[in-house]
C-alpha cells in the first residue's frame, strides 16, 4: 500500500473513531458496544478482523479464529482493506439513506460479508482452501450471502441489503458495482467453467439472474428479476426474462 493510501484510510479511521465518539456521548448505553467494536482497536485493520470474527463465529472460539485469519490476511496484504475502505465509502456515496461511515460498517451485512470474501479470496489463493471454504459457508450460514472464493471482485462495491446473494466460483466483478437483493451470478450449462465478467460500475436490481460466459459492459443497468444469459453492452439496460435491451447509448459516428 503507498504512502498516500496509508494516509487516506488513517483519515477514514480517524473518522470512524470520530463518529464512534458522538454516538457515545449521546448514548451512553449503546456506547459500551461501540467501545467495544471500534474505540478499543488500534486501526481499521483490527476493527474489522473483529467485526469478521465476531458476526461470523458461533462462540468465543470460533470467534477467535475467524479473528485471526482475517488479521492475518491483512497484515500480510494490506490492498485488502484498502479495498475495505473503498467499499466503505461506496455505500455513503450510493445510499442516501446513510449520512456516515459507522452504521454501515457495524450494521450492514452486505458489508461484511464482502470483507469476509475477501479474507477468504486471500486464503484460496494461498493454499488454505479449507479455511477460504469455511468462510464462504459460514457468511452464507449466518449474513445469506455466499460468494465462492475464487470468484475476482473489485473495489468500491456495494451490496445493498445482500440476503440471497450468491456469486460463483471465476465469476469477475469490476469496480464500482451495485448488487441487491437475491441476485445469482454464475456458471450457465452450456460452459461450466467460465462465469459472467461484469463490468465497472453496472447495476444489478434485486432478483437479477446472471448466467454463463457473458460480458456485462460498463455501466450497463440489469434490471429486476431480468434473467441474462447473453452479452449487455456497456451503457445498456437489460430488463425482462429472457432480457432484452433498452435505452442505449447511441452508436457513436464517424467524424
Amino acid at each position: 500500500m503507498t504512502a498516500a493510501e496509508t494516509a487516506t484510510n488513517d483519515r477514514l479511521w480517524q473518522k470512524i473513531r470520530d463518529e464512534a465518539r458522538r454516538a457515545v456521548a449521546s448514548d451512553p448505553v449503546f456506547g459500551k458496544s461501540l467501545a467495544e467494536a471500534v474505540l478499543a482497536h488500534d486501526g481499521f485493520a483490527a476493527a474489522l478482523a473483529d467485526l469478521i470474527g465476531r458476526r461470523l463465529g458461533g462462540s468465543v472460539a470460533e470467534q477467535t479464529r475467524f479473528t485471526a485469519f482475517s488479521r492475518d490476511a491483512f497484515r500480510h496484504s494490506p490492498e485488502l482493506i484498502e479495498a475495505s475502505g473503498r467499499d466503505l465509502q461506496a455505500i455513503v456515496r450510493s445510499d442516501p439513506a446513510i449520512a456516515g461511515l459507522l452504521a454501515p460498517l457495524l450494521h450492514f451485512k452486505g458489508y461484511v460479508a464482502l470483507q469476509a470474501w475477501r479474507v477468504s479470496n486471500w486464503l484460496w489463493h494461498h493454499d488454505h482452501r479449507d479455511a477460504a471454504l469455511l468462510f464462504q459457508n459460514e457468511a452464507s450460514n449466518v449474513l445469506q450471502v455466499s460468494i465462492h472464493p475464487a470468484a475476482s471482485i473489485g473495489s468500491s462495491v456495494y451490496l445493498d441489503h445482500a440476503t440471497g446473494i450468491v456469486i460463483g466460483a471465476n465469476a469477475v466483478i469490476g469496480d464500482e458495482v451495485t448488487i441487491l437483493q437475491n441476485v445469482s451470478i454464475g456458471r450457465g450449462n452450456e460452459l461450466p467453467t467460465r462465469s459472467p465478467r461484469i463490468g465497472r460500475g453496472v447495476f444489478i436490481g434485486a432478483g437479477a439472474t446472471i448466467l454463463g460466459d457473458i460480458r456485462i459492459g460498463d455501466f450497463a443497468r440489469i434490471g429486476a428479476d431480468t434473467l441474462v444469459t447473453s452479452d449487455v453492452p456497456g451503457g445498456c439496460t437489460a430488463v425482462g426474462n429472457p432480457a432484452r435491451l433498452t435505452n442505449c447509448p447511441e452508436p457513436v459516428s464517424a467524424a
